[in-house]
């Protein structure tokens, strides 16, 4: 292999590995990126974000994870916000196969107002499977 072919191979490797981290943390459509994991983790745990960020929850993870928002933990005017599109904490809980984000799937959510709002995984609440959005 000549010079010029491992110089070139090694750019295009270099621009693919930097166009990759910057997708990871947010993306030119300026949605905040929060990626749900095999340690059972929202990462970030905790982000905080301007009033009319959509924030993108991607299941990077080999099992499925529900984003879902605690009814007493978020600003009382909000919009509510669960995958699979429930209205309320309990009735996500009540059809928990109904908001899974199968992996390599992605929920999002527009957040209009400031405030703080914690959601959680439901089928992993009890690893503690929780995060925290602040809206500013």
């Amino acid at each position: 292999m000549n010079r010029r072919r491992v110089l070139r191979l090694c750019g295009a490797t270099l621009a693919a590995t930097v166009s990759a981290g910057c997708s990871a943390t947010g993306g030119s459509d300026g949605a905040k990126r929060i990626s749900m994991n095999d340690d059972f983790e929202f990462d970030p745990k905790r982000s905080t974000i301007s009033a009319g960020t959509t924030v993108r929850w991607r299941n990077d993870s080999a099992v499925g994870h529900t984003v879902t928002a605690y009814n007493d933990e978020i600003p009382s005017d909000a919009a509510y916000f669960a995958s699979g599109g429930f209205e309320s904490e309990t009735a996500a809980r009540n059809d928990i196969s109904g908001g899974l984000i199968a992996s390599g799937d992605t929920y999002e959510h527009t957040f209009e107002l400031s405030g703080t709002y914690e959601y959680v995984c439901i089928p992993h609440e009890s690893s503690e499977m929780t995060g925290t959005v602040v809206v500013e």
